[in-house]
């Protein structure tokens, strides 16, 4: 996610067009959109493409109905409600804040539409296909608007071999924010807002939680969340998802992610 990741050209001006996929600017809602100016999606570096297909996925309580990527041609969902999620050889989601080179948006996102004017909590329990020289390997949870102008909270593994949490936040260009190391295949993964404020965070046993990012809300009144895999460096990896939900109501105490 930071150094070995392959160029992927911007593409300005094009949009895929679909059920699914509401052209939108950051900060500008889907009735807005239309009459936005057509420099608004710039104003953060590239122009907006929305990218994604209608899909009819369901797991847990979720229903996801679009797939980037094609995401959705990659997951399985077993009897126990656990999802398998293969991913390729150098897939990641990264918009490289210098001179766009290392820019990638090819990882494969399973998305559910959520009303943004009202608040909403994801949590999953994430098991990422970590491997010996899979660098940058995560299990990833997301808050979508269009290729600009997302979040990623990752169960992420670093240089050093470390699996750890991580969180990249994009308008334009992506940030990249390297959190605790966590020891075990697993951590609980949380992204929760009160339509003010959105917050991450990770927990090793769904109870005591630990915040790893928080920030204003500023997304449009219609957003996407869900799920995704990644491999930037090796030749692929399988992810899996348990114990996932979607609800419709915000941690009560934003520090203590509770």
């Amino acid at each position: 996610m930071k150094h070995d990741r392959s160029v992927f050209p911007a593409m300005l001006g094009m949009f895929l067009l679909g059920g699914c996929s509401d052209n939108k600017t950051p900060g500008v809602s889907a009735t807005d959109a239309s009459s936005a100016p057509a420099t608004a999606g710039a104003a953060a570096g590239d122009s907006a493409r929305v990218s994604g297909e209608p899909c009819d996925m369901k797991l847990g309580n979720i229903h996801f109905t679009k797939a980037v990527n094609g995401a959705d041609t990659l997951t399985k969902v077993d009897g126990n409600g656990r999802m398998t999620f293969r991913v390729g050889a150098k897939k990641d989601f990264f918009s490289d804040p210098n001179d766009n080179k290392l820019s990638n948006n090819t990882a494969p996102i399973l998305l559910a539409k959520v009303d943004n004017a009202k608040p909403f909590t994801l949590v999953s329990k994430v098991i990422p296909g970590f491997t010996e020289k899979g660098l940058y390997n995560a299990g990833v949870l997301y808050i979508y608007v269009n290729d600009n102008f997302w979040q990623k909270h990752c169960f992420e593994q670093d240089e050093r071999g470390n699996h750890r949490i991580v969180s990249v936040r994009t308008v334009g260009t992506s940030d990249d924010n390297n959190h605790d190391v966590v020891r075990g295949p697993s951590a609980y993964m949380k992204i929760s807002s009160d339509t003010r404020t959105v917050a991450s965070y990770y927990s090793l046993d769904k109870k005591t939680w630990q915040l790893v990012r928080l920030y204003k809300n500023n997304y449009p009144a219609e957003i996407w969340v869900g799920v995704s895999a990644q491999c930037p460096v090796d030749t692929g990896t399988v992810s899996h998802f348990e114990e996932i939900s979607l609800t419709q109501n915000s941690v009560k105490d934003f520090r203590l992610g509770n």
